[in-house]
């Protein structure tokens, strides 16, 4: 498969680890980053270029093959939030990554590779005795009715492109990030026009607000992802009619990428130690269907 195919991957790369077995999820707010970004006022001019900019940095990004990768997965729903961090290394070809997870105070050790999900659960939290579970991330996606994809998948992330106009697209200004100087764009991306777009409008309204900061070489520095999720109206209330979830999840993703050229060594676990939990994935996204 041409790097033209495979590059623009990097985009929602490690979403698919954190959020792994759930419907779409999103995040909130378009709020600023808090990353000293320097305002300018966009004009007509300027939003083709920043249109072909953004376009064209999965791409460049994926040139590089691999990365190191920071995420920042920030979850609100009724009134209470939590922060999962992580770090590791991702090949940007294929998606395959290496990451260490921290959530709740807990460290959990994760692996995508061929698109299925492995993590390594705490103290011997793993269902099935086994110290690994796994869910086929493809398998999940293909039931929600995204084409066989998820947005939470890497290889899903080429529609993104596909899915910006001159309209879509603002430059905000400068920033640091990382120490490295980045150009700072603000991306409107029309729902309707990603596979399966019928089905997540349905979940995240008619748009999907997107930051990028690219750095001098058009490279990928920073991806910030907002969406809102409301919850299907027979998950919020239980037999007895009493609210029982809340109305809308919101969550903001952050990714950083450092360190082009990384090594990744990417392996599954060996299948003894592995409990598969994709059928208990694919029963959860049946309820929230």
């Amino acid at each position: 498969m041409g790097r033209a195919g495979n590059g623009r991957r990097v985009c929602a790369l490690g979403v698919a680890g954190v959020l792994a077995g759930t419907v779409l999820v999103g995040c909130g707010d378009d709020g600023d980053s808090g990353d000293g970004t320097r305002g300018t006022s966009a004009s007509a001019g300027t939003r083709e270029e920043g249109t072909r900019a953004v376009r064209s940095a999965y791409d460049r990004t994926a040139e590089e093959d691999t990365a190191k990768v920071k995420l920042r997965v920030q979850t609100s729903a009724g009134g209470a939030s939590q922060t999962a961090n992580g770090q590791g290394v991702v090949d940007l070809d294929d998606g395959d990554s290496v990451m260490t997870l921290t959530m709740q105070g807990q460290r959990i050790e994760q692996r995508v590779i061929d698109r299925v999900l492995y993590q390594k659960m705490p103290n011997g939290q793993a269902p099935g005795g086994k110290p690994w579970i796994k869910i086929d991330l493809g398998k999940v996606a293909a039931q929600q009715g995204t084409g066989g994809r998820s947005m939470n998948d890497p290889a899903q992330s080429a529609a993104y492109a596909k899915a910006i106009t001159d309209q879509d697209v603002t430059k905000k200004g400068s920033a640091t990030v990382n120490g490295v100087e980045t150009t700072h764009y603000r991306v409107t991306v029309d729902v309707a026009d990603l596979p399966g777009g019928d089905a997540l409008r349905k979940q995240v309204g008619p748009t999907l607000p997107m930051d990028v900061w690219l750095d001098d070489e058009g490279r990928m520095r920073r991806q910030q992802i907002d969406m809102t999720v409301k919850a299907p109206e027979e998950t919020q209330r239980s037999s007895s009619g009493a609210s029982s979830a809340p109305e809308k999840v919101t969550v903001r993703t952050v990714m950083d990428f450092t360190d082009f050229g990384t090594e990744v060594e990417a392996d599954a676990p060996p299948a003894g130690q592995v409990t598969d939990m994709t059928g208990k994935a694919l029963e959860q996204g049946k309820g929230q269907s």
